[in-house]
């Protein structure tokens, strides 16, 4: 028997009913059965007076402090000390069950609890597992134990539909340990399930390619926290055109199915409905418009568009200096956004004659005074300098202040020496004066560079797109300059003609300096590929010059000898790898990754039908004439490999041994 069940020593008065009808069996709590119902007395000459009640098991309260217990719910000493009143029964004398008594799961023991269902390896932190968790809806509140009972709630309160049917109990170890409730309760409630946000919508995909890999490569749209916040405000009605060709330039990067030929009709159909105004937000969307027309291989749409797009822009004065002051609101952030706009147009308009050699580059003609862009951390955080001009830029050499430029302003420079270069009259000897005029432009331009601007990384050591792209304009400018003058015959490379129509060549030994300047810019180009960032967030410009480049080194690949060629291969594998993986994006880099990728096979099979002379390998060891076929033939199965369906490895594979080589 529980020592805290009882008044003190005195014997226990025990009275049994028969009132279960299941059983008659009588019920032992003292160790004395009894049959009937007299009360039972000790052997004394006089008769002793009735013990109380028997408690069956006090509270946890009442245990903790070592304190009788009136067994009643709640009981008085919880009630005056307003403390929780909770009961667990003892165990205390439990032997289980007698052998041979029936057990009447309604009978409630004195001294000890009705025993635990499942095995003695159940876990000792679950109090009446198995007796909440029963069938309740099969046998009413059979072998539910009423001294389990939980806080704010009554035995009578629990009924065959109770939430706490299959819900276990366990031990609370966060209790504190002075708590006389430290055994309280607790449910273990299932956490609810997190709540998922929708995925994105298409358009939405597109929105944020946009943001992810176009923006940094042609950075005049407002950057996107501002761009959101003045669509917002619905400040600038124009602004669901650019819009709508942002989501166009998205698509290419997505996979957008049909719904990125809607996206073209429905940007342009915005440019050009009667309600458009003529303004810097329709300059913009023309102009990435132009951008992704001319990559998609559509050069005569792109071409007509930018026509209108540099018509308008100069009806509406977009390169005169107060331009941003007139339309930026007040905004400095808006302000740069116009100048950005300017004299991006402006480069696009040189690349796009530089590498197609159709358009004049027009606008390298216009009279501008705009202001300079700012570097592009500034301008995504908002933070606009004083603003400079293109005569600070040229008036640098000659004044006493060692001032730096923005990325952008050097690409804008870069431009122009390609504008430069294009009015130049036609060169007929390869010592004419032009071309050393020129080539002094393209030097002053590299050895005059901050040393911050002299590779294509930043403070931060990430890839500064801006000087990434004023770095291969001045190769290709390089290129296109001393490639007409050069030893480098292109008939092996004439069909090499997706961004530009082929140029004859003569061949010459006088010619040497001129091809040392063409071989080396085509070599600095290749070597811009290895930057740690994805190729496909440069661009689309970047094409044409990597294929220029190629034109190059298959040009000289084509020669009977070549010095170090083993490294030359490894250039063009290079060239075609990053060819491949722009025409992920960009129809143009599949056009022109064909085209690169067949002529080196056709090289290759004249070299090799050349092989089979043996004058072919005079001065030449055994094992340099092995190695030399098994490059080749390495360098073919991995083109042949490509085109039959496995670019993925294939091209993973060749950048990845020259990014290490």
């Amino acid at each position: 028997m529980d020592p805290y069940a009882t008044a003190g020593g005195a014997p226990q008065l025990t009275t049994v009913s028969s009132n279960d009808s299941a059983t008659s069996s009588p019920s032992v709590s003292t160790g004395t059965a009894t049959s009937s119902t007299t009360p039972i007395f000790s052997a004394t000459t006089e008769p002793q007076p009735a013990a109380p009640a028997s408690v069956p098991a006090a509270c946890l309260a009442c245990r903790g402090k070592h304190l009788k217990c009136d067994g009643n719910t709640p009981c008085s000493r919880c009630t005056s000390s307003n403390t929780e009143c909770l009961y667990v029964p003892s165990r205390r004398g439990y032997k289980g069950p007698r052998r041979g008594t029936a057990h009447n799961p309604n009978k409630r023991h004195a001294s000890s609890s009705p025993p635990y269902p499942g095995t003695e390896g159940d876990c000792p932190m679950l109090l009446g597992h198995g007796a909440v968790n029963v069938n309740l809806t099969a046998s009413g509140l059979a072998g539910f134990n009423p001294g389990i009972v939980l806080p704010d709630q009554s035995p009578g309160s629990y009924t065959a539909a109770s939430p706490l049917s299959s819900v276990p109990l366990y031990r609370n170890p966060f209790a504190p340990a002075m708590d006389p409730n430290a055994l309280a309760l607790t449910t273990a409630t299932p956490a609810a399930p997190p709540v998922q946000a929708p995925p994105p919508t298409l358009e939405q995909r597109c929105f944020d390619a946009f943001y992810h890999f176009f923006h940094a490569g042609h950075p005049f749209v407002l950057p996107k926290e501002y761009f959101l916040r003045m669509l917002k405000d619905g400040s600038a009605p124009n602004l669901n055109v650019v819009l709508a060709a942002m989501r166009y330039i998205g698509s290419l990067y997505v996979d957008a199915g049909p719904a990125r030929a809607s996206y073209l009709d429905e940007a342009i159909r915005l440019c050009y409905q009667p309600g458009t105004t003529k303004d810097g937000y329709l300059i913009q969307a023309l102009l990435l418009i132009i951008i992704g027309l001319d990559g998609q291989c559509n050069q005569p749409r792109a071409r007509e568009l930018l026509a209108d797009c540099e018509h308008f822009a100069i009806e509406i004065d977009l390169n005169k200096r107060d331009f941003a002051a007139i339309h930026g609101r007040g905004n400095p952030v808006l302000e740069e956004s116009w100048r950005r706009t300017w004299w991006d147009l402006y480069v696009c308009d040189g690349m796009i004659a530089g590498v197609h050699r159709v358009t004049k580059f027009l606008l390298f003609d216009i009279q501008a005074d705009v202001g300079l862009p700012c570097e592009e951390q500034q301008y995504l955080t908002g933070r606009i300098p004083q603003t400079l001009y293109m005569e600070d830029f040229d008036d640098q050499g000659f004044s006493d202040e060692d001032r730096e430029f923005s990325s952008f302003t050097y690409r804008i420079a870069a431009a122009r020496n390609l504008g430069r270069m294009m009015r130049m009259p036609p060169v007929m000897f390869p010592d004419d004066a032009t071309v050393d005029r020129v080539q002094s432009l393209l030097t002053n331009w590299r050895i005059h560079l901050p040393d911050s601007k002299r590779d294509d990384l930043n403070k931060s050591c990430t890839l500064d797109e801006m000087m990434f792209q004023a770095h291969f304009i001045t190769h290709a400018c390089t290129i296109m300059l001393h490639q007409p003058l050069s030893q480098l015959d292109t008939r092996p490379v004439q069909a090499v003609n997706s961004c530009a129509p082929h140029r004859p060549v003569p061949s010459g030994d006088g010619f040497n300096a001129h091809t040392r300047h063409t071989l080396t810019a085509a070599s600095e180009i290749s070597q811009m590929i290895t930057q740690a960032v994805p190729v496909t967030q440069h661009t689309h410009f970047f094409t044409c010059v990597v294929t220029l480049s190629s034109i190059v080194h298959l040009s000289r690949w084509a020669l009977y000898f070549v010095d170090d060629e083993d490294h030359l291969r490894q250039q063009i594998r290079l060239n075609i790898g990053a060819l491949r993986k722009l025409s992920r994006v960009w129809k143009a880099a599949d056009t022109a990754w064909g085209q690169v990728r067949g002529v080196a096979q056709d090289i290759y099979r004249e070299k090799k039908a050349q092989q089979i002379s043996p004058a072919f390998w005079v001065g030449f060891t055994q094992e340099q004439m092995m190695s030399s076929i098994s490059a080749d033939e390495n360098i073919m199965n991995e083109f042949q490999t490509v085109a039959n369906g496995g670019a993925t490895a294939a091209v993973g594979g060749v950048m990845g041994r020259v990014s290490q080589g």
